[in-house]
């Protein structure tokens, strides 16, 4: 393993472990990582005996700022492009009346039986006589040959402790398309509700880990198929099934939109834009009607889709900011251009889109494009080719007409002004009436054409200029 400790920062915590008479090692994701070939820059060392101590030794030798946190036992350095987290080593028993457990010191081999999973409690020995030395006492660089995550201890006892691991144990399988354990699998099914007592930041933050991992799905089908999506974003869970009426069924909304995120994940990284793909749909079991001779409808699920993304993000502890915004406009909007692509395109609804879609409008037609899940091939097709109709169609016209974030050439003062009228209902009749002609193609998007059309607008409601 020393050529994996080829980075000299090694050699300094080396060096300071033997002056000071203090076994370290490098152990969890740092060293998981390397029989991956990910690359790692957070690093985390376990000492037996104080960590803080080590860490204050280290960051004096390195003459950099150590950040201590006396409540955790745990100390960080920043050093260059590493992070690295120093902690004693600790040991936990458990009270008969409690599932508690007591934090002791311990030994490293106590500190890894205390670990989440197998492949996270290896450790490299860092002091001299055994610098580089692999300690994997729970096999976990097999569980890495065999793609699977796995607890060192019974897996009800690792999720009791902290029920976040059961959280952590679908994201690493989502994040590594590696399988979980039986044992482990049926102990998140059976300790699923001790997740009601983290946080929601931390369970939100586990998520995002899954929806950023390159095939979300393999984390959403263990979030549902333990029964934690029910308890942590219930209104997901709720999208699953199909209803069959007269021998008509719809399609199940839940892994459509797992189709649609591992789509969308294909052609982009950005977090809200996978937010907007798992939202798109949300509001369909809310407004699925069966209509006679005609079958299944949602109508108006994304106008409720959208009004229902403020509850969702203020429940997951997502940021109520542009960022929650963008999401509610693309859910809001992601009906538009399959519309446009199924219809015959005018240049008037494309304004429209434009208008409405603003900055968001590439975002819009990656969404949209993800979104075309159907399994005939003719429709695939049809609908593809012509969604790239539409997206010449919004490049030709935004191109000519300038609408993208446009502002109508006539403002309110400018009405005000010219009527010497009070802000009020005619103002914004009259404003109305001219970006809809714009929009619809009866005026161009020019000064002199909208204040003509202004004027003879006004003379109908009985308005004149105020300087003739």
């Amino acid at each position: 393993m020393q050529q994996h400790l080829q980075n000299p920062i090694f050699k300094t915590l080396s060096a300071i472990a033997d002056k000071n008479q203090t076994e370290a090692y490098v152990i969890g994701g740092f060293v998981r990582d390397l029989f991956l070939n990910r690359s790692s820059k957070d690093i985390d060392v376990v000492v037996v005996g104080s960590g803080i101590d080590y860490a204050e030794a280290v960051g004096k030798k390195l003459n950099t700022k150590v950040a201590v946190f006396k409540n955790f036992g745990t100390a960080n350095i920043k050093f260059q492009d590493l992070e690295i987290e120093f902690v004693g080593a600790r040991k936990e028993s458990y009270r008969l009346e409690s599932r508690k457990p007591i934090v002791e010191d311990g030994t490293l081999e106590d500190d890894q039986l205390r670990r989440d999973f197998t492949i996270n409690a290896l450790a490299i020995n860092l002091n001299a006589n055994n610098f580089g030395q692999l300690l994997d006492p729970f096999d976990g660089i097999q569980d890495l040959e065999k793609k699977i995550i796995r607890t060192p201890l019974n897996p009800e006892v690792t999720f009791s402790d902290d029920p976040l691991r059961m959280m952590r144990a679908i994201r690493f399988a989502s994040q590594l398309n590696f399988t979980i354990d039986e044992a482990a699998i049926n102990a998140i099914k059976t300790q699923k509700e001790r997740i009601n007592i983290v946080s929601k930041e931390r369970i939100t933050d586990e998520l995002n880990k899954i929806i950023l991992s390159q095939k979300p799905s393999i984390g959403f089908k263990l979030l549902f198929d333990t029964g934690l999506l029910h308890i942590i974003f219930p209104q997901m869970a709720q999208l699953y099934g199909v209803d069959v009426i007269k021998g008509k069924g719809h399609k199940d909304n839940f892994y459509h939109t797992l189709e649609v995120l591992d789509n969308i994940c294909a052609v982009t990284d950005d977090l809200w834009l996978r937010w907007a793909a798992i939202l798109h749909d949300i509001a369909k079991p809310a407004t699925k009607r069966f209509e006679e001779g005609h079958g299944w409808t949602f109508h108006g699920h994304e106008d409720k889709g959208a009004r229902m993304v403020p509850k969702i993000f203020t429940q997951l502890k997502l940021p109520l900011n542009e960022k929650m915004k963008f999401v509610q406009k693309l859910v809001q909007l992601h009906l538009r251009p399959i519309v446009l692509a199924q219809d015959i395109v005018t240049d008037s609804a494309v304004r429209r889109l434009l208008f409405d879609a603003g900055e968001e409008i590439e975002s819009l037609m990656l969404l949209c494009n993800a979104d075309i899940t159907t399994k005939n091939e003719y429709k695939k097709t049809k609908y593809r080719s012509n969604f790239e109709l539409v997206k010449q169609k919004l490049k030709d016209v935004e191109e000519r007409d300038k609408i993208r974030n446009w502002q109508p050439p006539i403002s309110g003062i400018d009405i005000m002004n010219t009527f010497a009228i009070d802000a009020g209902k005619e103002v914004g009749i009259i404003k109305s009436a001219i970006r809809e002609a714009i929009l619809d193609g009866e005026i161009t998007n020019d000064y002199t054409e909208a204040f003509i059309f202004m004027l003879n607008m006004a003379k109908q409601m009985g308005l004149n200029p105020v300087n003739k």
